[in-house]
C-alpha cells in the first residue's frame, strides 16, 4: 500500500501540505510556509494543521531511523504562541526514549527567528512489532 496520498506529506495529494524532510540520524526536520488555506484566526495558522505538522515530523523520524510504520499512541500538543501562516516554519523532532516497541517522541514548530510556537510529546507504537 502507497503512502503518496498522505495529508502530511502524500506528493499525489492534490490538498495536501507536501511535506519533505531531512534527517541527520539524531533529528528530523522540515521547512514549510502555510498558505492562507490553513489560517484558523486572521494571520494564524489552525491548531489542527500545527498538530498534524508535528506529529507527521515525529512519525517520519521513526520511518527514517528505523525503517518502520508506526502509529501514534498518544498526542500532546502545548501551544506557546500563534503560529503565523504565509511565513517560513522550521519543524523539528526527536527520540527522547524507547521501552520495547513503544518509542516517546518530541517536536517543535519554530519561527526564523528562533521562536517555538508549538511543542508535542507523542508515544508511537512500532508496528512490526505487533
Amino acid at each position: 500500500m502507497s503512502d503518496e496520498y498522505c495529508f502530511a506529506c502524500g506528493e499525489k495529494n492534490p490538498i495536501g501540505l507536501h511535506l519533505t524532510f531531512d534527517f541527520d540520524g539524531e533529528k528530523i526536520f522540515a521547512r514549510k510556509i502555510l498558505p492562507r488555506e490553513f489560517e484558523g484566526y486572521a494571520g494564524t495558522a489552525h491548531g489542527g494543521i500545527i498538530s498534524t505538522l508535528l506529529d507527521e515530523t515525529m512519525c517520519k523520524f521513526i520511518s527514517a531511523k528505523y525503517h518502520e510504520k508506526s502509529l501514534t499512541a498518544r498526542l500532546e500538543v502545548r501551544f506557546k504562541f500563534p503560529t503565523p501562516i504565509e511565513k517560513e516554519l522550521k519543524i523539528t523532532a526527536w527520540q527522547e526514549n524507547q521501552r520495547k516497541n513503544i518509542i516517546t517522541m518530541r517536536s517543535t514548530v519554530e519561527t526564523l527567528d528562533g521562536t517555538i510556537t508549538a511543542e508535542a510529546t507523542a508515544k508511537f507504537a512500532l508496528l512490526s512489532a505487533n
